[in-house]
């Protein structure tokens, strides 16, 4: 039994960029192990959503553990840090955000959970963090030291294939639009995902599609039923995320690798 470590900046991010790794390495035996940087609290949540007295971290915290279980996850874990919001707002800078956590010590914590669990391999996300957001290029540095610190054999850095996403968008673009989805303008965004000549692993999930939709839907707070990931038609949803995609330093060039436990 190999054990993986998949480690997110907030609630909801696993279910979306490894959700089917997760429940893969699950379904063939594996210990699937889930940590969370921060629980969220900069989200967004419709009035009303919040039952009285609720506070939105509390719902994602839960949300998170509910969505943990149809991936598969045996054990969750948040480091408690703060949300940090979007690059450049005011929230980066609050006490205790993930953004301003010094890298040691953050990396510290995580490779306490990485030798308890004698992990074989660890997901993190590339060095912009996929589309430039704070918390998801911190967890790239922490998870990155994190990995030496614990000697932590394989690392993965999840990202996005910009070029096959940004084709998915034009060829499913009239099919969308019949469904009445908003799909995300990405063609010249620099920050979103990585070209496919950078990447060097690519699985593909797309046997486990309905449990990463599933998994996105118990993220009620952040993903309504109105949203892109829910509303997209099912063949352009195998398309955007029945793969994902990963860097492992000293791979390649091109992608050379199609599963992450390969050989454990």
């Amino acid at each position: 039994m190999v054990t993986m470590v998949s480690f997110h900046a907030h609630p909801d991010d696993e279910s979306i960029a490894c959700g089917g790794v997760m429940r893969k390495a699950f379904e063939e035996g594996h210990r699937v192990v889930l940590v969370v940087a921060t629980r969220g609290e900069q989200g967004e949540v419709a009035e009303g959503f919040l039952a009285d007295g609720e506070q939105l971290w509390q719902r994602r915290v839960t949300e998170t553990y509910a969505a943990a279980e149809l991936l598969g996850v045996q054990r969750t874990e948040f480091l408690g840090y703060a949300d940090s919001g979007m690059m450049g707002t005011q929230t980066n800078d609050l006490p205790g955000s993930f953004w301003k956590a010094p890298v040691e010590q953050a990396a510290a914590e995580l490779a306490d959970i990485l030798r308890q669990e004698r992990v074989d391999v660890l997901t993190c996300y590339d060095d912009n963090g996929g589309y430039g957001h704070p918390d998801h290029i911190q967890v790239h540095r922490v998870g990155m030291r994190a990995a030496e610190l614990a000697g932590t054999p394989r690392v993965y850095q999840n990202t996005i294939n910009r070029d096959r996403f940004r084709h998915g968008i034009r060829e499913f673009a009239e099919q969308a639009a019949a469904a009445g989805v908003e799909l995300p303008d990405i063609e010249n965004d620099p920050d979103f995902g990585k070209p496919e000549s950078a990447i060097t692993a690519a699985v593909d999930v797309s046997a486990y599609a309905e449990h990463k939709r599933s998994a996105m839907r118990a993220h009620a707070s952040q993903i309504s039923e109105d949203s892109f990931f829910l509303r997209l038609p099912e063949d352009a949803f195998r398309y955007a995320f029945g793969t994902e995609w990963f860097i492992r330093a000293g791979q390649g060039p091109g992608i050379t690798e199609a599963d992450l436990l390969a050989g454990l």
